[in-house]
């Protein structure tokens, strides 16, 4: 906005109708701050028509310059004096002086890239200033209300970004307050409590959301309280309604796990049950009591959760242990059928291979014909050259014939497979093998067989695990004498039944150990990977010989040298601690531990996209790993051949099953 005022069109005006337009326009602009700050001028002090004189006007400057002073603080007009002492006619020795000439064109509130930056009016002066004239004060207040307004603005700006400013540094000061708090309150939580039930873990769980079913639920739980109160204020009548009622509510939400499950009748018990509660509360409401019970409740469910965890480990502890009845079924009839074949029908084709150290040879060693059936097949399927893979299957007594025949009805292609018995093994026997010695021994028949024992679910699930059948089959131990089993190869890939073969994997025969003897995936990603989660560094043996902080690996997929294994005599480094540990003090039962000890510093780690573990018991492995991954390991307890596997992942293994195989639908094996 521009005020303009020429010299020639202002000097022909009456005096009169000059000042009535300028007062009006101060009115304009000064009514603001008039209005803002509580005080100012007087309506008739702005009345500068009826001026009569020099004096009278220079009167009115002084009382404005006056009310101007106990408008504002003095740290306001140090403010304006420091902004206008270099303005020139703007400055206030200039006002007080009355220096100012009516003719001057002022461009106040147009903006320009100069004005935008410095935020101040510009003055266009025409000609030289002369001395003030009678009745002109007023032009000059004019200017400076103009001035001094925008000074005000820039002010008021400064302290509103000041305080903005100091507000958001005590907010980050209280947030990080907060976030500490929060820290140390999770701290304190138990998760071994929380576990799976814990309210955030929504990928694990799904939480009831449906609003009729959670006020049903809430209904009962004060219809529990209030009847235990009724009975301890012997109140029968309310006991005997309530108790009535709580039936009701419990028969209604039965199973019901949504809104649409429930009975169309659920809403009338609902509301019922609300007026009974109405009832119970106006008669035996007590704060404390009402507390007490909700408390002891509480406690009471917190309970329960221990309990239902503990003994959700010892079931998941005993189905692990446990064979299907389609597998067993599955073993049976192929044990029969193999028996009533003809000797000379029992023996694979291309024995030649056997020995052969330009192919890729694998061993597998399991008792279980469907899960060792994925192995091959997934093996096969995804390699480029079939014809190269040969398989070396070991199985126990029991399962042999079983083995023999599922492959022979089920050749794996152009690979080469051969079934042994472990127990044919005439030169693994107890005075060789200190595994077999200590298994035979009565303190170990005692830790697994004695009645009186505690093997229940009182004794702590987590000692359990450790009476696993597995550790008592040879299958279990044989890894560590491969040379002795294989003793024509050079290289042997190593592989458990429970993981399924994604990729060809004949990458891994080139992989250069840097004369090592396993191959191997590290799995110290997590702190309890490490040789102290496996290994007793109590024991002054371990302590001396071992660092608690060394990454283990993983047994599933492995890689080994045997020309460096007999070089560095492993098995003979596995006797010695083996021997060393017959009283278990220095691990528990299992492989793993007495492998890191015996290929402690002789282990080369493989990239971890070959070998993907955790499908048996982490509900959280990413699925761009699973996809991405050679080899994918349900190790754990939830195989994926059981009812307690984790269905998000049993596709991966349930893709290499012939599903379609007569045995297999006899035996009702099904996806």
């Amino acid at each position: 906005m521009a005020l303009k005022r020429g010299l020639s069109g202002s000097r022909n005006r009456s005096k009169g109708s000059h000042f009535s337009l300028v007062g009006f326009v101060l009115l304009c602009f000064l009514a603001p701050l008039i209005f803002f700050f509580g005080r100012g001028l007087h309506t008739a002090d702005l009345d500068i028509s009826a001026v009569p004189s020099k004096q009278v006007a220079k009167w009115r400057e002084w009382q404005a310059l006056r009310d101007l002073k106990s408008l504002f603080s003095k740290e306001v007009l140090d403010v304006i004096m420091a902004s206008t002492d270099d303005m020139g006619p703007l400055s206030l020795d200039n006002f007080r002086k009355n220096n100012f000439s009516a003719s001057w064109r002022i461009v106040g509130m147009e903006i320009s890239n100069v004005t935008s930056e410095q935020n101040q009016p510009v003055l266009h002066s025409k000609q030289e200033i002369p001395k003030a004239k009678e009745g002109k004060s007023s032009g000059s207040l004019f200017i400076f209300f103009i001035t001094l307004f925008s000074l005000l603005q820039q002010l008021i700006e400064k302290r509103r970004e000041k305080r903005a400013a100091e507000l958001v540094k005590k907010d980050d000061e209280v947030i990080v307050k907060l976030e500490d708090a929060a820290i140390e309150r999770s701290r304190s939580v138990d998760s071994a409590v929380l576990g799976k039930y814990n309210l955030w873990r929504k990928e694990i769980e799904n939480e009831n959301v449906d609003t009729t079913i959670r006020l049903i639920r809430d209904q009962i739980i004060m219809a529990m309280v209030y009847s235990s109160i009724a009975k301890m204020k012997n109140r029968q009548d309310m006991y005997q309604e309530l108790q009535s009622q709580l039936k009701e509510s419990q028969r209604s939400l039965g199973e019901a796990t949504s809104d649409a499950d429930l009975h169309r009748s659920a809403h009338e018990k609902m509301k019922a049950m609300g007026q009974v509660l109405s009832k119970a509360r106006e008669q035996l409401y007590d704060c404390k009591l009402v507390t007490g019970k909700l408390r002891a409740m509480l406690q009471t469910a917190d309970e329960q959760v221990r309990s239902l965890k503990k003994q959700s480990t010892f079931l998941s502890q005993s189905a692990a242990k446990t064979l299907p009845n389609g597998i067993h079924c599955l073993s049976m009839r192929l044990t029969i059928d193999y028996y009533l074949l003809p000797p000379e029908k029992r023996k694979f084709p291309k024995s030649e291979n056997l020995e052969n150290p330009d192919l890729y040879h694998y061993a597998l060693f399991s008792d279980n014909v469907l899960a060792a059936s994925v192995v091959v097949n997934s093996t096969i399927m995804n390699a480029k050259d079939p014809s190269k893979h040969v398989f070396h299957l070991v199985t126990d007594k029991l399962n042999f014939g079983a083995m023999n025949m599922w492959f022979l009805l089920n050749p794996p292609g152009k690979a080469t497979i051969h079934v042994e018995n472990v127990d044919e093994f005439k030169w693994l026997n107890s005075s060789y093998c200190p595994v077999l010695r200590q298994l035979e021994s009565a303190t170990m028949k005692e830790f697994y067989f004695k009645a009186g024992h505690p093997t229940t679910l009182s004794s702590g699930a987590s000692n359990l695990k450790y009476r696993n059948p597995k550790y008592l089959s040879m299958l279990n131990h044989l890894r560590f004498y491969l040379p002795e089993v294989y003793p024509k190869l050079n290289k042997i890939l190593f592989l458990d039944d429970d993981i399924v073969v994604q990729k060809d994997l004949t990458g891994l025969w080139s992989v250069d150990l840097n004369g090592k003897v396993n191959g191997a995936v590290e799995t110290c990603g997590e702190s309890f990977h490490r040789f102290d989660k496996y290994l007793n560094f109590s024991n002054p043996h371990i302590a001396r010989n071992f660092d608690p902080n060394a990454c283990g690996w993983a047994y599933g997929m492995n890689m080994f040298d045997l020309k460096v294994w007999k070089k560095k005599d492993i098995t003979g480094i596995y006797h010695k601690w083996q021997n060393m540990n017959e009283d278990r003090t220095l691990w528990k039962l299992g492989t793993l531990p007495p492998g890191l000890i015996t290929f402690y510093g002789l282990t080369h780690p493989l990239n971890k996209s070959w070998h993907v573990l955790g499908l048996g018991y982490n509900p959280s492995v990413d699925r761009s790993e699973i996809d991405n991954a050679a080899v994918i390991h349900y190790n754990g307890n939830m195989k994926p051949w059981l009812d307690i596997s984790m269905t998000k992942y049993r596709s991966y293994w349930t893709k290499y099953v012939k599903y379609n195989h007569p045995h297999l639908r006899n035996c009702k094996l099904r996806d």
